[in-house]
C-alpha cells in the first residue's frame, strides 16, 4: 500500500472504516494490528517495504485528525510496519527532544527485534498545534505534534536545534 495524500488512497481512511471512529480513537491499535496481520498472511511478491505505514502528512485522513499524540503514534509502531513517520514537529524542537524520541522509537525496535524508521520534520516558525502549509503534491496538511518537551528532559544540555530556512511553506 504506497501512501498518497487523497481520501481514496488514504490507510487512514480504511483503518476508520474497520473500527467506525476517528483515527486516534480507541480501537485504533486493533485495527493497525488487524491490517498488519492480514498483510503478513496474505500471499504475493514482497519487493522493499510491504506492511502498514502510518505516514502522517503522505496521508490526507491522518493529516486530517487530531485525536492522536507522538505517543499514539510510536504506539501504533508496535503493530504496524514502520515507526514514526513524516511526523510534522515544531522549529524551535531541541536536540534533546529529538534524541528522546528517537531513544524511545529505538527501544521500541530492540524490544520488538523490528526495524522502525523515522521521518521527523521539524519546521521552522511552526508551533504545536498550528497547521502546515505545504504546496507540495505528496504532502496533506497536518497539525504539528505536540512533542511534550517538559517531559523529555532527559539530557544535560540546553542545545537547540538551529534550522536556517525560514520559509513557512
Amino acid at each position: 500500500m504506497a501512501p498518497f495524500p487523497a481520501i481514496a488512497q488514504s490507510i487512514g481512511t480504511a483503518l476508520e472504516k474497520l473500527i467506525g471512529a476517528e483515527f486516534g480513537a480507541r480501537g485504533t491499535l486493533f485495527a493497525a494490528g488487524f491490517v498488519t496481520d492480514c498483510i503478513n498472511r496474505a500471499h504475493f511478491p514482497r519487493i522493499g517495504f510491504s506492511g502498514l505505514m502510518l505516514p502522517v502528512l503522505e496521508d490526507a485522513t491522518l493529516a486530517a485528525r487530531s485525536a492522536y499524540s507522538l505517543d499514539s503514534l510510536l504506539l501504533y509502531s508496535t503493530v504496524c510496519g514502520t515507526g514514526l513517520d513524516t511526523i510534522p514537529l515544531p522549529g524551535d524542537i531541541t536536540v534533546d527532544a529529538l534524541a528522546a524520541i528517537l531513544l524511545d522509537l529505538a527501544t521500541l525496535a530492540v524490544k520488538l527485534n523490528k526495524p522502525l524508521t523515522a521521518r521527523l520534520i521539524p519546521l521552522p516558525g511552526f508551533q504545536a498545534g498550528e497547521i502546515t502549509r505545504f504546496n507540495f503534491p505528496y504532502f496533506a496538511n497536518a497539525r504539528v505534534l505536540d512533542v511534550n518537551a517538559n517531559a523529555l528532559k532527559i539530557f544535560e544540555t540546553d542545545t537547540q536545534v538551529e534550522f536556517k530556512n525560514d520559509s513557512r511553506t
